[in-house]
C-alpha cells in the first residue's frame, strides 16, 4: 500500500479510476426519474461499475434524495446507506461511488437534481468557490485544522450549514491509497471494503493519541499541522433548508505545493458552461475572490 510518492504513471491510474466514478454517476443521473429510490440509484451505480470491470469498493455506493442531501435525520452511520426515500420532481439528489480500479482507490461525489432546484443549482455555484478557498489554504500551507476551520467561516457566512461535520469523524476529506491489485479485497463489512479496516480505521485511531499521521484531515487537534503528502479525498458539503450539495475529488498534495488531481470534472465543466464566476477561478486553481 503507497500513501505518498506517487509518480505520473500513478496519478494516470488514479485520474483514470476518478474519472470511471463519475462517468457513473453521471450516467445514473440522467436515469433518474421520479418514484426511484435510494437503494435503487445505488444498485444501478454499483452494476455499472461491476459491468465496468470494478470487482471491489472502497465503499458501495450512496445515494441521498430530499432532505437526506442535507443530512437531515442522520444521527449515526447506518443512516448514511441507502433508504426507500423515493425521488420526487424537484428533489435534490447526491450520489457517491469510490471504485478500486486496479488496486487505485477513487471517491467521488455528485450533486444533481430531479428538474429545477434554485436552492441547490445556488449551492453547486458557491461550492466552486469552495474548491479554490480550499488549494489556496493548502499551497500557504496552513495548517489542515485552520482549512478546515476557514471553510467553516466561510459557510456560515454565506448562510450555510456545514453538512459534512456529520460525517464520521467530521471529516472534510481522507486520504486515498494504491493498493496491491493482486491482494484487494473483495469483500465488505458495513458498506466498507475490508482493506478499509486494515489500515484507515488502525491508522486514524492511532492518529488520536499521537497527533500526527492522520489519514483523516477534520477540526480536531490531529489535524493541526501542516497539510500531509499524499492524496486526498476531499468533499465539502453544503446544506440550507433540508437541501444539500457537494462534490468530492482527489486533491493532490506536495512536500511544497497541491493542486487537483484532474480539472476536467463535472462541476467544474458545469460551472465553466454556465458561465459562473467561481468557475474560472476554480478551473485555473488561482485563489478565490476576497
Amino acid at each position: 500500500m503507497r500513501l505518498i510518492d506517487f509518480d505520473e504513471a500513478d496519478l494516470g491510474g488514479f485520474r483514470a479510476a476518478q474519472r470511471l466514478a463519475y462517468s457513473c454517476a453521471s450516467e445514473v443521473a440522467r436515469q433518474l426519474a421520479p418514484g426511484i429510490t435510494e437503494k435503487e440509484a445505488a444498485r444501478r451505480m454499483e452494476r455499472w461499475m461491476r459491468h465496468a470491470g470494478v470487482r471491489t469498493f472502497f465503499h458501495r455506493p450512496f445515494a441521498w434524495f430530499g432532505d437526506r442531501t442535507a443530512f437531515r435525520g442522520v444521527r449515526h452511520e447506518l443512516d448514511f446507506f441507502p433508504t426507500e426515500r423515493r425521488l420526487e420532481p424537484g428533489m435534490p439528489a447526491i450520489l457517491d461511488v469510490a471504485p478500486i480500479v486496479d488496486g487505485y482507490v477513487a471517491d467521488i461525489g455528485y450533486a444533481t437534481s430531479l428538474g429545477e432546484n434554485r436552492v441547490q443549482e445556488r449551492m453547486r455555484e458557491d461550492l466552486l468557490e469552495c474548491r479554490a478557498q480550499i488549494l489556496a489554504g493548502v499551497r500557504a500551507r496552513k495548517t489542515f485544522k485552520a482549512i478546515y476551520e476557514e471553510l467553516d467561516r466561510w459557510i456560515v457566512q454565506h448562510g450555510y450549514e456545514n453538512a459534512h461535520r456529520r460525517y464520521p469523524e467530521r471529516v472534510l476529506a481522507h486520504r486515498v491509497v494504491r493498493l496491491d491489485p493482486a491482494r484487494v479485497s473483495t469483500r465488505h463489512f458495513l458498506g466498507f471494503g475490508l482493506d478499509q479496516y486494515r489500515w484507515l480505521i488502525p491508522s486514524a485511531l492511532r492518529a488520536r493519541f499521537s497527533k500526527r499521521d492522520s489519514p483523516l484531515w477534520n477540526d480536531r487537534a490531529e489535524s493541526d499541522h501542516a497539510p500531509q503528502p499524499g492524496l486526498w479525498a476531499v468533499e465539502p458539503h453544503l446544506a440550507l433548508r433540508g437541501v444539500g450539495a457537494k462534490w468530492e475529488e482527489i486533491l493532490v498534495v506536495t512536500e511544497h505545493d497541491a493542486h487537483w488531481l484532474d480539472d476536467d470534472v463535472p462541476h467544474v465543466r458545469e460551472g465553466l458552461r454556465r458561465e459562473w464566476p467561481a468557475a474560472a477561478i476554480a478551473s485555473r486553481g488561482h485563489e478565490v475572490r476576497a
